[in-house]
């Protein structure tokens, strides 16, 4: 069956200081390769329009929006013919848009959460500008990025009427192995969070110190000026999803580093994760509950402290090595790519066609 699909997301046509676009590429890429028709609706404003890296898309139409008067203008009716309407987590001025697409909505409604343990903690303190505790309930289905207990949660404290996993996946064609030369000893691909940095410091900083005749690399943007950099770490500001594996190649050894609260939550797997194992590349990671779900130690090297990473890239032979990296990437083509999440999201959609109740939109005061 073919499903025509509208997605309001964050961003697709910018990476730039996001993990959004990525996941939304992958994803929309796989399903329209299944025979769906695939509709994407991103608010025009001037961060991502400078920093654009998908002018255009092959495998959907990207379209804009100014304003949700705009968009309930020159978007309506394909909201309204739609067999499915899934937003995104940080979409601006969200909650207004979830009200004004609710009303539109014909078909199945859904939400994306990319975020899901920043967007529960907000929403439990009603500081959430994306979504509203008493939307949750609208969805047909709330796809999470973080599996486990949240999913319960979601059910029980939050009265999601559906709560499945739509972890973040890769895309093999885009990441693979290339034939780089190897530059660096440990390297780290994400944008600056307050609460990753002093596990950054602790894992790639201070090991660095530690190994002045090693290289380091840290791709990313908006690290803020003051960070002391050692001189044997290589800065990169920006780095746009066609150079990942290319990057990810010229790595022994890469890091991954979680946000605090998908620690907390466990089951959150971040899209770099996959990435370098597509592209071969053995990784460190931080510890958190629910990693050995999807990587189990004989494919991942785990740290808690520039201890742990000095041992690995002083003891580690080459083969054990690389013998963890082809697991990883064995796994993760088996299991975590576009094709498979897209599998999984309308395996879903076909079991959740039910009924949507009627929705009291005039609630102002409970926003």
């Amino acid at each position: 069956m073919t499903l025509d699909i509208v997605f309001l997301g964050l961003s697709l046509s910018s990476s730039w200081g996001n993990g959004h676009a990525t996941t939304f590429r992958g994803l929309l890429r796989a399903l329209d390769k299944l025979g769906h028709r695939v509709t994407f609706l991103e608010r025009d404003v001037p961060w991502y329009a400078h920093h654009r890296d998908l002018r255009e898309a092959d495998f959907c139409e990207l379209r804009y929006y100014d304003t949700i008067d705009d968009l309930r203008r020159n978007h309506h009716r394909e909201l309204q013919r739609a067999d499915v309407v899934v937003i995104g987590s940080f979409v601006p001025e969200g909650r207004a848009v979830i009200d004004e697409v609710a009303a539109l909505c014909t078909g199945q409604f859904c939400f994306y959460d990319i975020d899901t343990p920043i967007t529960l903690a907000r929403v439990a303190e009603n500081d959430c500008d994306y979504l509203a505790r008493r939307q949750i309930p609208y969805f047909d289905v709330y796809f999470s990025f973080t599996g486990g207990p949240t999913l319960e949660r979601l059910r029980s404290e939050f009265g999601a009427r559906r709560a499945e996993p739509l972890y973040c996946s890769v895309d093999p064609e885009q990441h693979h192995r290339n034939r780089n030369t190897i530059e660096w000893d440990l390297g780290y691909l994400g944008t600056y969070s307050p609460d990753r940095q002093q596990t950054l410091e602790a894992l790639l900083l201070e090991p660095a110190r530690r190994l002045p005749d090693r290289r380091f690399v840290v791709a990313g943007s908006q690290y803020p000026h003051e960070i002391a950099w050692p001189g044997n770490i290589e800065r990169i500001e920006h780095l746009p999803p066609a150079e990942h594996a290319s990057f990810y190649s010229r790595q022994r050894y890469t890091l991954n580093v979680t946000r605090t609260s998908m620690i907390a939550a466990g089951w959150s797997p971040s899209v770099r994760l996959f990435e370098a194992a597509a592209c071969k590349t053995p990784i460190i990671s931080d510890r958190w509950p629910g990693l050995d779900s999807f990587f189990p130690r004989s494919a991942i090297q785990t740290a808690g402290s520039a201890d742990d990473v000095t041992a690995i890239l002083l003891g580690q032979s080459d083969r054990a090595r690389l013998n963890m990296a082809r697991q990883a990437y064995s796994l993760v083509l088996a299991r975590h790519t576009g094709a498979a999440r897209a599998r999984e999201f309308t395996s879903v959609l076909m079991q959740s066609k039910q009924i949507r109740p009627v929705l009291d939109l005039d609630v102002e005061s409970a926003a």
